[in-house]
């Protein structure tokens, strides 16, 4: 073995940025990066920790990214997160990996939902919080009321909170002081090893890549493994720490977070949450809590024969992505595919994306749906996750949907109107809370309901962004099933029923959700050289229809001079052509349809 100098445990910090989305972790994280020589200047580049492309575009944190500073005597491991609700599996895993975590918020902002759920992950776990107001250079900062809020949230004093900006750099040297001065360091209390994965990833050459934190022990190149519950054993084949690229180092020890390259081809054998130990008498950690799906979509290939490509680039992407669930499931109408659970709808688009961009694919997707419970007639209970698997009327005894505990922040102005909203999309209104700003005055409210999942996911967003002129922001988790009455909306295209379409509705919105579905569909799908008819339909009864006309050509374009016979001619056959296109033709819907049918924008909560 091979001997390496062990740093002292009280120059190491662990900690993590915490905050709502956009309100500048990844700015943040770029300065730290400059401020402790991590990155050389040349090579810097903004949102560094964000790797995919995604990413960039968006101007959004997808996934967790991992970071080893040096900043004097001390080693500080970051772990940046992502703000967005449909990814916080990504920061609760984070946050068992750490003893500390700086909550930032946005100066112009100000606490919005996130910003409060993620506050309460951190606390969970007992991390050391270290407040932080950012974006202090914006004209349109409100930096005391901000603190002061924050200084309500907390119960603290609002001269314990630091000010920063992500992008000049002002007070970032003071923040990673504090972090130093106040985060513990790693308590360690065994020598045997113990390695927990907290992310993952597939390299083609080297096999599954762990991210791990070494709890206890150490991990060293050449040395022996075990993980428990993937029941398989291995060589340490590398370590070293993410800088924000690989670099390799002789050993992990206790309290680092770092990388190890297993070899391993078998996706399945390394799961996160999963445990390097040294051999299989050796006792895991307890992991995390494994997550559950809140929305479901079937996903299909274009091409039948790629169903395959299609499982194996799901089992790599699921590496990566440990909130990700999939299935097998066949449509008679599209072939075999896979019905995936996700997060939330952003989850799910960017799933896609990374699925086409990455894999090479090209999918169909089916309308998005909630797993709702079905107790038969017989009493027998199952959980249904698309509105194909809907046993007929007489066969359902009862039917159970899921839901969320939904918390809105907002200025207090808004409240009425917010509270109008919610009434509509059929919550149920539980407490609400109040952050005292300036005279300990109320500024925004948290208002706290309980909510059917459905009513979120179709237009809940937007419509809160517009009654609250954009100051509003939600957060939400399961809390349990309650009985509803839904019914299954059928859509036709072209008289024949488009199954990827299918979706469950309650039975007293069912003719508005129809009409808002062919609606969107009419704008959506390319015109045809015939008619095409759009509808919705309940047990085989129309409810709701659209017709969609025919691409107009000119056939008598080519006719110069002659009798008008000749143009009566040529118009009377192209009438009959399209009359028995009308009759045989099919219609392609264009993969985009399904998921507007839910959402013009989720990218923003």
């Amino acid at each position: 073995m091979v001997k390496v100098k062990s740093m002292d445990l009280n120059k190491i910090r662990n900690f993590c940025i915490i905050a709502h989305i956009d309100h500048g972790k990844s700015t943040l994280a770029d300065r730290l990066l400059e401020l402790t020589n991590t990155v050389p200047l040349r090579a810097m580049k903004n949102q560094m920790l964000d790797q995919m492309d995604l990413e960039r575009e968006r101007g959004i944190t997808i996934k967790l990214a991992p970071v080893t500073m040096h900043y004097g005597d001390y080693l500080l491991n970051l772990i940046d997160t992502p703000g967005h609700v449909d990814f916080s599996y990504e920061v609760s895993r984070s946050l068992v990996c750490v003893e500390g975590a700086i909550l930032l918020v946005d100066a112009s902002q100000g606490i919005q939902a996130q910003t409060i759920a993620n506050l309460h992950l951190a606390q969970e776990v007992g991390l050391k919080i270290i407040p932080v107001i950012n974006k202090i250079d914006l004209p349109n900062a409100h930096i005391d009321e901000t603190k002061e809020e924050l200084a309500s949230l907390l119960k603290i004093d609002k001269h314990m909170i630091l000010e920063v900006s992500g992008k000049t750099g002002a007070g970032v040297e003071q923040l990673l002081d504090s972090v130093i001065k106040y985060v513990p360091h790693p308590n360690v209390a065994s020598t045997k090893l113990q390695a927990l994965i907290f992310d993952s990833r597939y390299d083609e050459w080297k096999g599954v890549v762990a991210a791990v934190r070494i709890m206890s022990g150490q991990l060293v190149k050449g040395d022996r493994y075990f993980l428990p519950a993937g029941k398989i054993s291995g060589e340490v084949l590398e370590v070293g720490v993410y800088q924000p690229q690989l670099k390799p180092e002789l050993k992990l020890q206790a309290g680092q977070i770092g990388y190890l390259i297993t070899g391993l081809k078998n996706i399945d054998k390394v799961r996160v949450g999963d445990t390097f130990v040294t051999n299989s008498h050796d006792a895991p950690l307890p992991g995390y809590q494994q997550v559950k799906p809140m929305v479901f979509a079937g996903f299909y290939p274009k091409e039948g024969d790629s169903s395959n490509q299609l499982r194996e680039a799901l089992e790599k992407l699921q590496l990566n992505d440990a909130s990700l669930f999939f299935e097998p499931e066949h449509s008679p109408a599209i072939g075999y595919g896979f019905r995936i659970g996700f997060l939330g709808l952003l989850h799910l688009e960017i799933t896609k994306e990374r699925l086409e961009r990455e894999y090479n694919l090209s999918l169909i997707i089916t309308s998005p749906s909630v797993a709702y419970k079905i107790v038969t007639r017989n009493k027998q209970e199952k959980i249904i996750k698309s509105a194909l698997e809907l046993p007929t009327h007489d066969q359902i005894e009862s039917v159970w949907e899921p839901v969320m505990k939904l918390d809105i922040v907002s200025p207090v102005g808004y409240v009425g109107k917010i509270m109008m909203l919610t009434t509509e999309a059929r919550a149920v209104w539980q407490t609400t809370d109040y952050l005292l700003g300036k005279g300990s005055t109320p500024e925004r409210a948290i208002l706290h309901y309980q909510i059917p999942l459905s009513s979120i996911l179709f237009d809940f967003y937007d419509r809160l962004k517009s009654v609250s002129q954009g100051y509003a922001s939600l957060n939400y988790e399961f809390l349990n099933y309650q009985t509803c009455q839904v019914k299954k909306l059928d859509i036709l295209v072209a008289d024949e029923i488009v199954e990827s379409l299918s979706t469950i509705v309650y039975e007293d919105d069912a003719y508005y959700k129809a009409r808002n579905i062919v609606g969107r569909l009419k704008t959506i799908i390319p015109k045809q050289l015939f008619e095409v008819k759009i509808q919705g339909a309940i047990g085989g009864k129309i409810i709701a229809a659209e017709r969609l006309p025919a691409l107009r050509k000119d056939v008598t374009a080519k006719l110069y001079g002659g009798d008008v016979t000749r143009k009566r001619k040529l118009l009377e056959k192209q009438k009959k052509g399209k009359k028995r296109m009308k009759q045989h033709g099919s219609v392609e819907i264009p993969t985009e349809a399904y998921l507007s049918l839910l959402s013009k924008d989720t990218t923003n909560q």
